[in-house]
């Protein structure tokens, strides 16, 4: 069953029947608009219909637009089938920077083709759902077409109140029953008290009488409470008021406010700043757990249950690890999972490990935390003494992490090797030698004895993004990432721009040539 659907009808940017269209834009000059990229996916729509499933009783509304930083553009669009909302009919177009058509993300199998005249009139959909559910009907029935199930359906959307609160229900207009129901969910604007984050938003789920810990607005991310236990599937927090954490520790929310701002900010940064909805970039969230076990001192990402882990730490050396670099190095673990699959030993382990320290620090720099701004140290509110797990700008300081390649690095620890990438990267974004941001101070010396400036956060971050989710794979090793990294400042910033020429020059800075 569904866990939330969104049955309002959404305000319509632009319209097409594919009878009639207008006619795109011409190629583009300077920067991608979305208007360029609507008229050229309608237009694509009606030029490639077998790849939208598209049929002559369709029209599509453009929904929402993203423009990637190297001109490619990804149009969403709900679709209308005989003047009927089609639930599971959108569909995503991916166009190259000139607007031609490059891929079409849908659910729906094939081109529709069902009679919108139902055997069954609404009074009665109403009936049939409020006895299903054992409840009373609230609002008027209306007609869709479900296009979720193998063989689309026409059916009448209802809503039904019932002891546990409101739900939904879609009734099959020809036979009456119920094929599909889901709790009423909303987005409740809630407030937290997190240990590391201090006082924040938050989105949360009202249900019932009480409220979830848990995001809509970011596919239903949600947080659990492991109890210290190191085995189950924890107890999903939950609140009176919406009001969760006090900032102290002896409120099991308050760390749970830590992990699901972290995996917002996490969300939105690779959304703003990418287009990438969630993890997989398919809008499914992942979840946290917190309490995990007594006295651990770690957090992780796992594959199998798509979350992430925090524990409490010991409580002498270490606080909770649930912190906004922490979230947004493991979420970033599970982006490298869906895309290049970088394995998780040798030079490629390191990468792996690089890139959830680099995007970790661009999502705190990216939330802005008035309690924990953007800094190029690794874990620093994790220590109770706020030493930092690691420093981008000279990796060494730690005494364990490489600054430098040689034929060894490979041999050591994932965690130490991935000094070579974050110092790299983080010549890249300040530059060599002295720096002071946000009130920190670097010092970034090279392995060749060279200076260098650095191109901004921004520019790194898109290099090395588009490296690791266009060029890189499982077996990528520093040498073939100073490659990837090149490939991907070709195409974003074009060969011998300022940002491709330093993007060579950070990697020879740590070895890499």
């Amino acid at each position: 069953m569904r866990t939330k659907a969104i049955l309002s009808t959404t305000t319509l940017a632009a319209s097409v029947a594919l009878a009639a269209a207008a006619a795109p834009a011409q190629a583009a000059v300077g920067p991608i608009t979305p208007s360029f990229a609507v008229d050229h996916a309608t237009s694509a729509i009606r030029g490639h219909a077998t790849a939208f499933a598209a049929g002559a009783g369709d029209t599509f509304a453009s929904r929402g637009v993203l423009v990637d930083a190297d001109g490619t553009s990804h149009v969403r669009f709900n679709r209308n089938y005989l003047g009927l909302p089609v639930i599971g009919g959108d569909v995503i177009a991916h166009l190259a920077k000139s607007g031609d058509l490059r891929d079409v993300t849908r659910s729906q199998a094939a081109t529709l083709a069902l009679s919108t005249t139902p055997t069954l009139n609404a009074a009665r959909a109403n009936r049939a759902a409020a006895t299903a559910l054992k409840g009373v009907p609230s609002g008027a029935a209306t007609l869709a077409v479900d296009a979720i199930p193998g063989t689309p359906v026409l059916v009448w959307r209802t809503t039904v109140d019932t002891a546990h609160g409101q739900f939904h229900a879609l009734v099959d207009a020809a036979t009456g029953a119920v094929v599909d129901r889901w709790a009423e969910e909303q987005t409740i604007g809630g407030t937290g008290t997190g240990y590391n984050v201090g006082a924040v938003s938050l989105d949360t789920t009202q249900s019932g009488s009480t409220y979830q810990l848990k995001d809509p607005e970011r596919g239903d991310t949600y947080t659990v409470d492991m109890n210290n236990k190191r085995f189950g599937k924890g107890t999903l927090f939950t609140d009176a008021d919406n009001a969760w954490g006090t900032g102290t520790l002896s409120n099991r929310q308050t760390v749970a406010v830590d992990a699901q701002y972290g995996v917002a900010e996490t969300w939105d940064f690779y959304l703003d700043t990418f287009g990438r909805r969630g993890i997989a970039g398919d809008g499914k969230g992942s979840y946290n757990r917190v309490h995990y076990g007594s006295g651990y001192n770690n957090a992780s990402w796992s594959d199998s249950c798509f979350c992430m882990t925090y524990g409490d730490g010991d409580g002498n050396s270490y606080g909770p690890f649930a912190s906004l670099d922490v979230a947004g190095h493991e979420m970033t673990h599970g982006v490298t999972s869906r895309t290049a699959g970088l394995v998780y030993s040798g030079e490629s382990g390191g990468l792996n490990e690089s890139m959830s320290d680099i995007f970790g620090t661009l999502v705190e720099f990216y939330s802005n935390n008035a309690k924990d701004p953007g800094d190029y140290l690794i874990g620093e509110n994790i220590a109770l003494n706020h030493e930092p797990l690691r420093f981008m700008d000279d990796p060494s300081k730690d005494s364990k992490s490489a600054k430098c390649w040689s034929s060894t690095v490979k041999n050591l620890d994932v965690h130490y090797s991935s000094g070579v990438g974050n110092h790299a990267f983080f010549l890249l974004a300040v530059g060599s030698g002295s720096h002071t941001v946000n009130g920190v101070t670097y010092n970034s010396p090279t392995c060749n004895g060279g200076t260098m400036s650095g191109i901004g956060n921004a520019a790194a971050g898109a290099i090395f993004y588009k490296a690791l989710t266009t060029y890189m794979t499982s077996n990528t090793n520093y040498a073939a990432a100073r490659t990837a990294t090149l490939n991907a400042a070709r195409d974003l910033y074009g060969t011998g721009s300022t940002q491709y020429n330093a993007t060579a020059a950070a990697w020879s800075a740590v070895a890499v040539g």
